[in-house]
């Protein structure tokens, strides 16, 4: 398993940590130079400021109006605590930080929580409060949200999960994103909540939802095959310059929808590692696509276990 670890970059600024209380450094970065990273520890944090208190302190002692990116890391007991509080407290920092440009919700290792195991929330709000912001992500499926909205800015919109829930899907492929230009969302499994279908997709996949569009990361799936099948014939694939239907159960089976599907040569990159392709049909996604001058990512192969009765199991690259 290929568990996510804590960001170093975002929004193109690279991530720094706002001190504890006694750790205060009087040359903190310019305001608009960083991705602010904001974390409270609760098992290891002597300081006794928790979450709220720290992000006060952020909020008082930064240009606040400067800030362009938040990093929100760990917030309290992971598997208990959900981010609804965090999204509330960032709600009512808006008239705060109005040059807020990219927000990501979760930012823990599996050392900190499982990935399906972070309690997440709705995380509409944030786009309702803040028009200019330009990128939003989140890690952690548990209680996560999005039900269908609008935002005229919004360009990059990330989920990391290792069971996304259908209803989320479902919320974005309805939602109203004219500027959307980037979209991945991580399926996982539905041991862990992932019951999103690929026909939770068909209003996504039939173009014209998002004009912007160009690149769509769906991946992470046990239903890869069935994801892939589906995008073959998807409308929305002719506007891409980029597809990632990486990390997930990838087989032959998937490999061969694509090649039988439209025309896959216009688009700049297309990644598909972590799969468990046979050589021969490497070597014919090789030879129908590089030739136009397609960048393939295939080279990653996923783990899978073969039980003392012939069944052979495979694994998305993230799940628990």
């Amino acid at each position: 398993m290929n568990y996510p670890e804590h960001l170093t970059e975002l929004h193109g600024l690279p991530v720094y940590d706002f001190p504890l209380p006694d750790e205060q450094d009087p040359r903190l970065p310019e305001a608009d130079s960083v991705a602010w990273r904001i974390s409270y520890d609760p098992y290891s944090d002597e300081s006794g400021e928790n979450f709220e208190g720290r992000l006060e302190r952020f909020l008082t002692t930064v240009d606040a109006s400067r800030v362009r990116a938040l990093v929100i890391g760990q917030w309290g007991e992971p598997y208990e605590d959900d981010a609804g509080e965090i999204v509330d407290q960032l709600v009512a920092a808006k008239d705060r930080l109005t040059s807020l440009e990219a927000v990501f919700i979760g930012d823990l290792e599996a050392e900190e929580a499982e990935i399906s195991w972070i309690e997440q929330a709705d995380v509409t709000p944030v786009l309702d409060a803040y028009p200019g912001l330009r990128e939003l992500s989140t890690r952690g499926n548990a209680s996560l949200r999005f039900p269908a909205t609008k935002h005229q800015n919004l360009r990059r919109l990330r989920f990391e999960t290792g069971g996304l829930p259908g209803e989320v899907v479902r919320g974005v492929a309805e939602s109203d994103l004219p500027a959307l230009e980037h979209l991945e969302m991580w399926f996982g499994v539905e041991a862990y909540g992932g019951n999103a279908t690929a026909g939770d997709l068909a209003p996504l996949l039939s173009g014209g939802r998002f004009p912007a569009l160009r690149h769509l990361g769906l991946q992470n799936s046990e239903i890869q095959d069935e994801i892939a099948a589906a995008v073959a014939s998807a409308p929305v694939v002719a506007q891409l310059t980029s597809l990632d239907l990486s990390m997930g159960v990838l087989t032959d089976e998937g490999a061969a929808a694509l090649l039988d599907g439209q025309p896959l040569t216009h688009l700049d990159r297309l990644d598909l590692d972590h799969n468990y392709f046979s050589e021969p049909m490497e070597q014919r996604l090789r030879e129908a696509l590089e030739p136009s001058g397609v960048t393939l990512a295939l080279s990653e192969k996923g783990d899978e276990h073969q039980w003392e009765d012939g069944d052979v199991q495979r694994y998305t690259a993230v799940a628990e």
